[in-house]
């Protein structure tokens, strides 16, 4: 208990020193830069600091699908580094998620870094006309920035099969285990109650759904039956 407690002082602190760092990069880019800090212990409310406005998100706001997949990878997630993805509304973003570690290691949060390349990519598009040149670049995936976590989820819900138009009924048991696998690969049951957000989608009980997780989870643990780690 003191040991708990005296990690959760050290990550505080570290949440505490890092606050004036989102002014200080957010104020160096200008307003094309929007800095998030996190702090993954509340996960449906992650965002502790934000300076500039590229997804929108306030104090208090949820993380997105990147932050779920983070938390579902734990103590083995790694940073990400400049990858262009785009809001729903199609805006162009370049990002950073920097994980944070306490002393042992384990992941706690993430400083983010998202740059609004809607400018940018207005300026290459002249210049490469001008230039006589083609685009080149593929179109970036669409990541879901908010302040309601259900809306993250029923995001990443929405990206699956289903809205293929495949009912929950139309699947047989080898599609429904890959839905709960892949759904738990990017972190969606670890926020509170989107067990029973999944469930009331898929038209499901709960029991049912909570069923579906583990024997998803079954099927995909490495640790041979009766083994131990």
């Amino acid at each position: 208990m003191a040991a708990e407690a005296g990690l959760d002082a050290e990550r505080d602190a570290i949440i505490a020193a890092l606050r004036p760092v989102v002014d200080g990069i957010a104020a160096t880019f200008g307003p094309v830069c929007e800095v998030v800090l996190h702090d993954y212990r509340r996960p449906e409310k992650s965002v502790v600091a934000v300076a500039g406005s590229v997804t929108g998100r306030d104090v208090g706001g949820a993380m997105s699908e990147i932050g779920m997949r983070v938390l579902a990878r734990g103590d083995q997630a790694a940073d990400v580094l400049n990858y262009a993805t785009r809001t729903r509304a199609g805006k162009p973003v370049k990002s950073s998620t920097i994980v944070l570690r306490d002393s042992t290691g384990s992941v706690f949060g993430a400083l983010c870094v998202n740059l609004d390349l809607g400018a940018v990519g207005e300026a290459h598009a002249l210049l490469g006309a001008l230039a006589g040149l083609g685009p080149t670049a593929a179109e970036a995936p669409v990541t879901t920035f908010g302040n309601d976590i259900d809306s993250v989820v029923d995001a990443i819900l929405d990206g699956h099969r289903l809205r293929e138009n495949q009912s929950w009924a139309g699947m047989d048991r080898t599609e429904r285990l890959e839905l709960f696998r892949s759904l738990d690969d990017q972190g969606v049951f670890a926020v509170r109650r989107a067990v029973e957000q999944v469930a009331a989608r898929l038209g499901i009980s709960r029991a049912s759904a909570y069923s579906y997780l583990s024997q998803a989870r079954a099927a995909t643990d490495p640790t041979p039956a009766g083994g131990h780690a």
